[in-house]
């Protein structure tokens, strides 16, 4: 007897070990099972750390939700909420896996869920789990490895780095932004932030049903209207839009960065990025911020500029005039402008201007040509007498794809260095007016060229004989200096000294020799948008080579203080070192007066970029730095002793270091290196150079 009740004793103790004990160990774990659900108090975090899930109460409120936060952030950051408008108004929650695949969440009442994501699984024999993943994603797995649902189909009011917002077209789910109530209150809100599947995408911020702000269209590489939307180290955008899906995705390059997009309460789209350092989320944009930013702020038909000193920022586009004139006057814009009266665009001499630097314009139809040249698209405009402005669909490598809009152009505005250029259609008078514009400088200053020609004629030539004079002088010193050209006329070269040091150095140099032509169309042009930097040397170009490589362009200036001597050196010497931590170049160009460097593109620019910007010098943490320190540090050792020829770089500063993709440093810039001997441990110079 005595037996019997120490037995059922012991099992009450192990009962109690299983509620109370075992679920500190149980949810460490990254899986909720049929058999082990998730009760108020338990915290489920994912395999890194990353993500953490569990109950938890919003500000001021006593109500119990189920979220997703970030588990490394010490300010509990809510990034996803199960049971928004249905939440558990005590401590007696449970998250759980049910026999039939779905998830629910129950509250006092176990027979009845407050919330469910249910699903179906594909066979009575498969069992199915929930998984919190470190990418926040919570997903409800098959054991065969299906996913049967995610919740990041189903997103709150914050966007997570390789979380979609888009409409799959073949389900017809549409993912978007919600906002909260309040800071209270996770349930569906009155913001949103979706994008529109039109003709030509955009992200919409809604108010109710009214849009607030927009995003303008794709152009190949972010949206017009957000002109800090670049590529760079922390996040990249990719946006699709085919017959399956209409989506943008976020990426992010270092998993140890943390970022979000939130919608708040009040209709403010931020991205921010949390830093250890000062433990917080830092701001690194937000929209809409300035008047312009405002959906529909000056109505159809007008453009916001918003650089006009104390002028109204609402601005008629051309051969369009105020609709309420009196309103205008107020500086409401709100109604927008129609044509001028009496005005014909349609086959009576109309044609186009050109409006620069513009988010372009939102309208009720838009036709996007992906394959037609902006020649083509200006044509095809013309014809049709609807259609009111064009555009390139893609500015990247100078602008390719034709848009078409057609009936009131809404939310055009100016940006100060960036925008599209748009071409809007406009009667035969006010074409006429803009082409005297145009002209108006030179005809002003025509009098004063015709009274000059005579002096510039004879300064022309007296500039031509000086030319001739030291172009003959530097020809003869190019033939003992040049070092080598593949791209010089035969003519030229045929008796040149020189022959045999061109022949010599491409063996040696084993670097391959391209024309000019091919990185002209590469750096589209030398185009300034491609333009990276600028230092004493020259300029360099980001470029992208016919199979699809991206470059650097390291072009030396005619006036550069790095001369011939030392674009030799750097060809020849960096062609023979291999290393992870030395930039590596990929051939040379020698044309005319033309001497180019092509390098390996790497994304994130030079140390000095990060050391001494202060919104950047944060992601720079001691780990990281001591990464780069020590990948400086192997690039120097293979340098001075493990390569081939003991190289003294005499040029190793911040900014002649770059950093890859993944922050790993490459020195770069061996103009100045000396080659020493096996056994030399010192030498002179007879000039200043480098550090």
């Amino acid at each position: 007897m005595n037996s019997t009740k120490w037995v059922a004793k012991m099992k009450n103790i192990l009962l109690i070990f299983q509620l109370f004990v075992l679920p500190s160990c149980i949810f460490s774990l990254d899986t909720i099972t049929l058999n082990k659900p998730i009760k108020d108090g338990d915290v489920l975090t994912s395999s890194k750390k990353f993500f953490a899930l569990g109950f938890f109460s919003p500000g001021n409120s006593s109500n119990r939700y189920v979220g997703i936060w970030y588990n490394k952030v010490q300010e509990q950051t809510i990034v996803w909420v199960a049971n928004r408008n249905n939440p558990v108004t005590n401590t007696s929650g449970l998250l759980a896996v049910i026999s039939h695949g779905g998830l629910v969440i129950y509250g006092n009442e176990k027979s009845t869920p407050l919330w469910s994501a249910n699903v179906t699984v594909s066979s009575p024999n498969n069992s199915v789990i929930a998984k919190l993943l470190d990418t926040g994603n919570l997903v409800v797995v098959e054991n065969n490895g299906k996913v049967l649902w995610q919740g990041f189909d189903y997103p709150s009011n914050t966007l997570l780095p390789f979380m979609k917002i888009g409409l799959d077209r073949r389900s017809g789910l549409n993912r978007f932004l919600t906002s909260w109530k309040s800071q209270d209150d996770p349930g569906i809100g009155n913001c949103s932030y979706r994008i529109e599947p039109s003709e030509s995408p955009q992200l919409f911020l809604y108010k109710g049903q009214a849009p607030f702000w927009r995003s303008g269209s794709w152009t190949g590489e972010r949206w017009s209207g957000v002109p800090v939307m670049t590529k760079n180290f922390i996040f990249n955008a990719t946006f699709v839009n085919n017959e399956d899906e209409v989506s943008v995705m976020y990426s992010i390059v270092d998993e140890s960065i943390f970022s979000k997009v939130v919608i708040d309460e009040s209709g403010i789209v931020e991205r921010s990025t949390w830093h250890d350092q000062v433990h917080q989320w830092v701001k690194f944009w937000s929209a809409p911020v300035e008047q312009c930013d405002f959906y529909g702020k000056c109505g159809p038909n007008s453009n916001c500029d918003p650089y006009i000193a104390d002028e109204f920022e609402c601005k008629c586009l051309p051969g369009f005039e105020p609709k309420l004139q009196h309103e205008w006057y107020l500086r409401d814009g709100s109604a927008g402008c129609v044509r001028r009266k009496g005005s014909s665009v349609c086959q009576n001499g109309e044609g186009f201007v050109k409006f620069e630097r513009v988010k372009v314009p939102y309208s009720s139809t838009t036709r996007v040509n992906m394959s037609m040249s902006l020649k083509a698209c200006q044509e095809e405009c013309l014809r049709n007498c609807s259609c009111m402005a064009y555009a390139n669909a893609d500015e990247r490598q100078g602008g390719n794809g034709c848009v078409h809009w057609h009936g009131d152009l809404m939310d055009t505005r100016t940006y100060s260095d960036t925008g599209q250029d748009l071409y809007l259609r406009v009667d035969a008078i006010v074409l006429a007016q803009y082409a005297k514009k145009s002209n108006g400088s030179f005809g002003k200053k025509r009098k004063l060229e015709v009274s000059l020609i005579s002096g510039l004629v004879f300064l022309l030539l007296l500039s031509l004989a000086c030319w001739l004079v030291m172009r003959k002088r530097k020809v003869r010193r190019s033939r003992d200096k040049f070092p080598f050209s593949v791209t010089t006329t035969p003519s030229y070269w045929e008796d040149s000294p020189a022959r045999t040091d061109i022949d010599e150095s491409r063996i040696n140099s084993d670097l391959p020799f391209f024309e000019l032509s091919t990185i002209a169309k590469a750096t589209n042009n030398f185009a300034f948008n491609n333009k990276l930097g600028t230092g004493g040397f020259g300029s360099v170009y980001k470029g992208v080579l016919y199979n699809g490589n991206e470059i650097a362009v390291k072009r030396l200036a005619k006036n550069s203080g790095q001369g011939i001597g030392e674009f030799k050196n750097e060809v020849l010497l960096i062609s023979k070192l291999q290393h992870r931590n030395l930039v590596r170049i990929i051939g040379c160009c020698v044309q005319d007066e033309e001497k180019i460097l092509i390098y390996e593109y790497l994304p994130n620019g030079s140390l000095d970029f990060f050391i001494f910007d202060e919104a950047k010098r944060a992601f720079l943490d001691w780990t990281r730095r001591f990464e780069i320190i020590c990948g400086i540090a192997r690039g120097i050792l293979y340098l001075h002793q493990d390569s081939r020829l003991k190289i003294i770089h005499r040029d190793l500063k911040a900014s002649n270091v770059l950093l890859d993709s993944a922050m790993n440093p490459k020195i770069s810039d061996f103009g100045m290196a000396r080659i020493f001997g096996a056994e030399q441990i010192e030498a002179n110079t007879n000039r200043v150079v480098g550090t």
